[in-house]
């Protein structure tokens, strides 16, 4: 018989019949495989930690959202948010789902135009745009909304050296009821702001008006807040038009739509808080309808990312040592960090465990593996007794942390997908010391030898 390890006992508070402000339960939630793939042969493939993603989950979400609006109102294009995640094999479904590119810089512009998207099909935001991404994106035809009145001056300057009027649309901010409010990006509409960026567009006379954009922030749990959104931008447009002469041609209400992910914070679970794709379309297409003049259907863009993408992520972490902390909180370390999982610091997970396993559970603190005081995956958590070598199952995981990962103490992991047809494909290879030292330059003087 095997001696089992001894383990100093511990006492333990418990408050029991009060409010646990990490509140959730012991942990009994096993996940031995992903779209019919176990975690062992996942782990076995590419290692561990890893991304999963399921391209079944995504082509779901995709067609859910978009029907819920194309069901409503019969000029819908949603737009793919390339900062969401920008991993080419995740783009390119979304593109074959029939989603243009919506991007926020010149790097993302150039990502989108490797993968193949032409220039027309890519909307081109954010408030830092360079000169010659700008002239690119006019040369290619891209739609181009203006954040601010240096880049109206930009746009003038580069249609007067193409010799051409060219269509433009301006991002514009408001009061939704949404705190804090985005005023950052764009012109705001109660100052008059802008107005005067359209008044400013007519009297140059080198551009013409024919798009909104608006932005009203992320995670937006309150549908009213779009439908407002969508009043105020219909009524803007045709002010523009009464007044102006320009003819609006698209409506872009930006994304914020928020995933079945769960805020720190909030103790409801996401079933009862999170508002469904049908609400959001509701409450959008049914103002836009109500609030549009007769037989007038200007196209509705969305750039909707996370609650397309977020739940088809996942991400596979190992338990690597197991610790007691002075007050006698069990901790586990394990080879996933906040260097991976940067939504962790607002993001409160749905960890599931690989395995059945006995003994009592207890209150428990997952660290990742950086030598960081920072590097907290779950602050609390009810776990049994976890073995070294549990599998960890984090999820939803596919929002923001590809794209807001860092190379930092430790490589970067490899990114797998389980495509439709239930095959492993391999779409981002781990990071090696080549990928790192790729672009560093030593100095011959610095050169070592240290082996004299």
């Amino acid at each position: 018989m095997v001696k089992k390890k001894y383990e100093k006992p511990v006492i333990k508070k418990l408050q029991m019949g009060f409010m646990n402000k990490f509140g959730r339960g012991y942990l009994s939630h096993i996940r031995q495989a992903i779209d019919g793939v176990s975690i062992d042969k996942l782990v076995e493939m590419y290692g561990s930690p890893q991304f999963v993603f399921s391209e079944k989950r995504l082509r779901q979400n995709y067609r859910r959202l978009y029907n819920s609006f194309s069901n409503r109102y019969p000029n819908v294009q949603f737009g793919w948010s390339y900062k969401t995640n920008y991993l080419n094999a995740i783009c390119a479904i979304l593109h074959k789902e029939g989603e243009v590119a919506e991007v926020v810089s010149e790097f993302e512009y150039e990502k989108a135009r490797n993968l193949g998207v032409p220039g027309h099909k890519i909307i081109f935001n954010g408030p830092f745009k360079t000169i010659s991404s700008l002239k690119r994106a006019l040369e290619e035809g891209a739609i181009i909304n203006i954040d601010h009145f240096e880049e109206i001056q930009d746009i003038e300057r580069l249609a007067q050296s193409l010799n051409k009027k060219v269509k433009v649309g301006i991002r514009i901010n408001m009061d939704t009821g949404i705190v804090p409010q985005w005023s950052r990006f764009g012109f705001n509409l109660e100052s008059g702001q802008a107005l005067d960026a359209v008044k400013r567009i007519a009297y140059g006379k080198r551009l013409v008006l024919n798009g909104l954009h608006c932005h009203i922030g992320t995670f937006i749990l309150e549908p009213k807040a779009y439908s407002l959104e969508i009043e105020k931008m219909v009524n803007f447009a045709y002010q523009i038009e009464d007044d102006f002469g320009f003819k609006i041609e698209y409506l872009d209400i930006g994304g914020g739509f928020p995933s079945k992910n769960r805020l720190k914070g909030i103790y409801l679970p996401p079933e009862v808080i999170i508002p469904s794709g049908e609400d959001f379309a509701e409450a959008i297409c049914d103002t836009l309808l109500r609030c549009l003049r007769p037989n007038d259907f200007p196209k509705l863009i969305l750039e909707t990312g996370r609650a397309i993408v977020d739940e088809a992520g996942y991400l596979i972490t190992t338990v690597h040592a197991i610790k007691r902390m002075p007050d006698g909180l069990r901790a586990y370390v394990v080879d996933a960090g906040v260097n991976l999982l940067f939504t962790s610091f607002w993001y409160k997970f749905n960890i599931e465990i690989d395995r059945e396993v006995q003994g009592i559970p207890e209150p428990s603190i997952i660290y990742g593996p950086l030598c960081m005081n920072i590097d907290v995956v779950e602050e609390s958590i009810n776990l049994p007794p976890l073995p070294r070598g549990t599998r960890l199952i984090i999820s939803p995981v596919g929002a923001y942390n590809v794209t807001q990962w860092m190379q930092f103490i430790n490589y970067r992991p490899a990114v797998s997908l389980i495509t439709i047809e239930g095959k492993i494909e391999l779409i981002r290879e781990p990071e090696t010391l080549d990928d790192i030292l790729g672009k560093e330059k030593l100095p011959q003087k610095l050169q070592l030898n240290l082996e004299d």
